[in-house]
């Protein structure tokens, strides 16, 4: 069948994007090697164990579906109301898990892979694509990339921004470290601004920490990730800690040049965090990558002075993956700046998550449609978690130190004026239904007017 766009990779990005396009009416080529004949290309991935498009690979859960409270509810809302593929056979397929949206995986991924087969607009290919399409495509290739294209993808946009290993240190929410304890400084006062927030440690502080870190329990890397060396610009925090007692000391928790302002000394040692967005909502803990399990790093990381009651937006994390540096190479639609014919959807541009991946898929697909229907695709309002999941994807303001990240409160705009801190989730929600209802009332504004001058979906 011949098509107006060609999709790589049907995992949850993909099969969201392909449904996108081919409800707009426009034909897909939807390309996966996973069931392909091994002759002509064809392959399993470490991680997958059926063939079934949207496998869900690690947890049946899409976590939270409170709308009202939680970011990653609102996010299954939104996707609800643009007509998502992997929402509504996530709905159809859901399992008891509280007010988290769980599902029977098997039934759910049969029911995406049904769906996508039998639509008469979508040609399901099993094959392998060893090089980037020449004409529209979106490349949704997921974590684990073939090497083939994870090759022309680097040469497509730069070696040096294509990373095959992330390196996630945890990120806290601003408003809830304590700054009565902790202080801004930048180490020796260097520079106009004080950049840092520093949580000062006393020796039997840091000796604690030390063990906690030695002795918590670690997640194993996958089989796929054993062959992948660590680094030392991302070296777990625990296995420094294993070198030796003081190895911290003189490394990312050095208190060297910082002086306390309540003592006027250094302290023993010291743990920085940074800004991590342009808003100032979110801090990394500078150089605490880690493969520690998250009720570990929870409970540890809370016994930092000045981090007793910190919410995290993300836990440490060290694993195998591919992903681009997407806030340099991408534009505001996803298109790949140095050649706008290709978008990318999913893990690959720095996202984390399920539903997150499935979001953005089905952005990328709503982008294309507009595109091929001759209009200009206009991206969300920023205040939608929409919006703020690819403000974050294509224009984070720390684009050298970019990771992926879940959709949160914290990638949102702040709310103006003073706020109580019970109401502040639910204004938050208030406010991007209200802009979600709005940008897709102009969107079909958009969409009519083309239409009456004779552009026609699909054509």
């Amino acid at each position: 069948m011949p098509c107006d766009i060609h999709i790589i990779g049907g995992g949850l990005a993909g099969c969201e994007a392909a449904w996108q396009l081919a409800e707009s009416g426009f034909r897909v080529r939807l390309s996966e090697m996973r069931g392909a004949d091994p002759t002509r290309g064809g392959e399993a991935t470490p991680a997958h164990k059926t063939d079934d498009l949207a496998e869900l690979v690690c947890s049946n859960s899409f976590r939270s579906d409170d709308a009202e409270a939680n970011a990653v509810g609102l996010l299954h809302q939104e996707m609800r109301t643009l007509g998502s593929l992997i929402l509504r056979e996530a709905d159809k397929h859901r399992v008891p898990a509280g007010s988290a949206l769980a599902v029977d995986r098997e039934g759910y991924a049969a029911g995406v892979t049904a769906a996508l087969a039998a639509h008469p607009n979508i040609d399901l290919v099993r094959e392998r694509i060893d090089s980037l399409p020449v004409g529209p495509a979106i490349i949704a290739t997921g974590p684990l990339t073939a090497a083939a294209l994870a090759e022309q993808i680097g040469g497509a946009t730069g070696a040096e921004a294509l990373a095959f290993f992330d390196a996630l240190a945890p990120i806290v929410h601003r408003d809830s470290i304590d700054t009565d304890v902790a202080w801004f400084a930048s180490r020796w006062d260097k520079g106009e601004t004080k950049d840092y927030i520093n949580c000062p440690m006393t020796k039997d502080q840091y000796l604690a920490f030390h063990t906690g870190l030695v002795e918590g329990e670690k997640t194993p890397f996958k089989d796929w990730e054993k062959d992948t060396p660590y680094f030392e610009g991302c070296m777990p925090i625990e296995v420094m800690a294993e070198r030796g007692v003081d190895t911290l000391r003189y490394g990312p928790m050095k208190p060297v040049g910082l002086d306390d302002p309540k003592t006027g000394r250094w302290p023993y040692a010291v743990v920085q965090l940074r800004q991590d967005n342009a808003l100032g909502t979110l801090w990394n803990i500078v150089g605490f990558q880690t493969k520690l399990k998250h009720a570990d790093q929870v409970r540890l990381f809370r016994t930092i002075p000045g981090l007793e009651n910190a919410e995290f937006a993300r836990l440490g994390g060290l694993h195998r993956n591919t992903f681009i540096r997407s806030p340099d190479l991408l534009d505001e639609t996803l298109r790949l700046k140095s050649r706008p014919s290709l978008r990318f959807a999913g893990q690959i541009t720095g996202c984390e998550g399920y539903i997150e991946s499935a979001g953005i898929g089905l952005m990328a697909g709503r982008f294309a449609a507009a595109e091929l229907a001759g209009r200009t695709p206009a991206p969300p309002p920023v205040d939608t978690a929409l919006g703020a999941l690819l403000g974050h994807i294509t224009g984070a303001a720390t684009a050298e130190t970019y990771q992926p990240m879940n959709v949160n409160f914290g990638l949102f705009p702040p709310i103006p004026g003073r706020t109580k801190k019970a109401d502040r989730k639910r204004m938050y929600t208030d406010r991007a239904r209200a802009s979600l209802a709005a940008w897709i009332a102009e969107s079909s504004l958009e969409e009519a007017s083309s239409a009456g001058h004779g552009i026609l979906v699909g054509s």
